[in-house]
């Protein structure tokens, strides 16, 4: 009995101790609680304590422009328009691709052909419907293009091109509505379509050509075309495929007698060989002067122009500071937020003729570190947190319920690997551009190519100084 009773006495002995030990912590959380960011810091060292913080930074954006940019499209602008940045002349220049190892029949002869057409489709056009527009076609007499090559949208056509004579029976009139040769494909969707009939001269001289053994030895013997408009400055075309296609018959014994059979063979312009888009925007010094003085309030971003908009992010400065906050700790970017704000509305239509229309905002936007953008594109690279973030053209609504329309950004890696490069030799200041891009995707959604845009874009945002700036977070461990 005596065991029992000192049992139960050293029991409740741990009760009240551990009672009291309760009501110690009790109060320590009362006085913490007012100061819920420092909630055990009484128990930390300074140097294990964690710091973490936030910032908002200015920063200033400007517009430039290049010369050119190069052109790596899987559509191409043909034609003349005149636009709100300045009138754009496109013509394209092509190889075509040969099928390899074929031969035509053993009876072939120049005269075997019965004639050769030049197909072109477009997926879209820009401007009035029922302004005509006269497309012409020329040999590429004088060079080629290297597959591996890198080509600018200024590259002068003369050096590809004499222009001496058209290959075509007469100029090819069209306006972009018409569907007078367009077809509709296996799902009834209507193609619009060009047709164009070669001249007698270029018939007997792309007949003469029967050997296709490899690509570079058809090139040597038919380097290309060009194709641009002689008049009409109201319609942009986007042409998306050209094909050229031989039409020749053939005979043979069937049956113990003479049969006649007509085939035809295509030339493509496929992703085997390659296509570059000539483009000339008019007076555009002029008008990008005029589009910088209104950068206070507002930036702009035009495509196929070359026209970007620079973000000047004071890097020194923000590292310097987080360096200062977070001594003897190793800094952590956590967040670095920047909005785009677009003004202008995206359109949906494929075909516009209203000229407010024909320019939307770019569908995906790269802001990329300037010195990494020539190799990014000349090489085809994908964008990578270090180097280049991309955004689709996001769509929300504000606090009074309108539309928004922006791109989003996060440049916590940029500045995180300032960070480790140290402020000692790091840049002053970053500079970054906007840059309208096509991108591709792979089934798993998965971006499988990022190129210059260089279908007509314009995308109208506002400035630094107009509300853009970077909201850090960062912390030190």
């Amino acid at each position: 009995g005596n065991a029992i009773k000192h049992y139960r006495n050293r029991r409740m002995s741990k009760r009240f101790a551990l009672i009291g030990i309760l009501i110690a912590v009790t109060f320590a959380w009362s006085a913490c609680k007012g100061d819920e960011e420092n909630i055990g810091e009484g128990v930390l060292e300074e140097h294990d304590k964690i710091i973490v913080l936030c910032d908002t930074f200015k920063f200033t954006s400007e517009i430039d422009s290049c010369d050119a940019i190069i052109s790596q499209a899987d559509s191409f602008l043909l034609g003349e328009i005149e636009t709100d940045y300045g009138l754009l002349r496109a013509s394209i220049l092509t190889q075509l691709a040969c099928p390899e190892g074929y031969s035509y029949p053993p009876d072939f002869t120049v005269d075997s052909v019965d004639s050769i057409c030049l197909y072109m489709y477009y997926s879209s056009w820009m401007g009035d419907k029922n302004s005509p527009l006269a497309i012409n076609a020329y040999m590429m007499d004088k060079n080629t293009f290297k597959y591996s090559g890198t080509y600018a949208t200024d590259l002068n056509i003369s050096d590809y091109c004499s222009r001496d004579s058209s290959i075509l029976t007469n100029h090819r009139i069209v306006l972009a509505s018409e569907k007078l040769d367009s077809v509709r494909n296996s799902d009834g969707k209507y193609i619009p379509m060009i047709r164009m009939k070669v001249n007698d001269d270029f018939t007997q001289y792309f007949a003469s050509i029967t050997s296709f053994t490899t690509q570079e030895e058809f090139h040597k013997k038919f380097k290309g075309l060009l194709l641009e408009t002689s008049f009409g400055s109201s319609t942009m075309l986007n042409v998306s495929d050209i094909a050229l296609a031989v039409y020749y018959r053939f005979g043979y014994k069937k049956a113990g007698k003479d049969t006649v059979v007509h085939d035809m063979k295509a030339f493509y312009a496929n992703s085997e060989v390659r296509t570059v888009n000539h483009l000339y925007y008019q007076d555009k010094q002029e008008w990008v002067e005029s589009l910088q003085k209104d950068s206070n309030s507002y930036n702009y971003i035009i495509a196929p122009a070359g026209v970007y908009t620079r973000l000047r992010f004071p890097i020194k400065r923000i590292a310097n500071l987080i360096e200062e906050n977070t001594v003897l700790k190793r800094p952590y970017v956590n967040k670095a937020a920047v909005r785009v704000a677009v003004e202008n509305k995206p359109v949906s239509a494929t075909n516009v003729s209203s000229r407010e229309e024909w320019l939307s905002p770019a569908n995906h936007m790269l802001l990329i570190r300037e010195e990494s953008m020539p190799r990014l594109f000349a090489f085809r690279e994908l964008p990578t947190d270090t180097c280049a973030l991309l955004s689709a053209l996001v769509q929300g609504v504000d606090s009074a319920g309108n539309t928004i329309y922006y791109y989003n950004y996060d440049l916590s890696d940029f500045l995180t690997n300032e960070l480790r490069r140290g402020t000692e030799t790091g840049d002053t200041i970053l500079n970054m551009l906007l840059v309208p891009v096509n991108v591709e995707e792979s089934s798993s959604t998965t971006v499988s190519s990022v190129r210059q845009q260089q279908t007509m874009s314009a995308t109208k945002i506002r400035s630094a100084k107009n509300g853009m700036q970077l909201e850090l977070v960062y912390s030190g461990f």
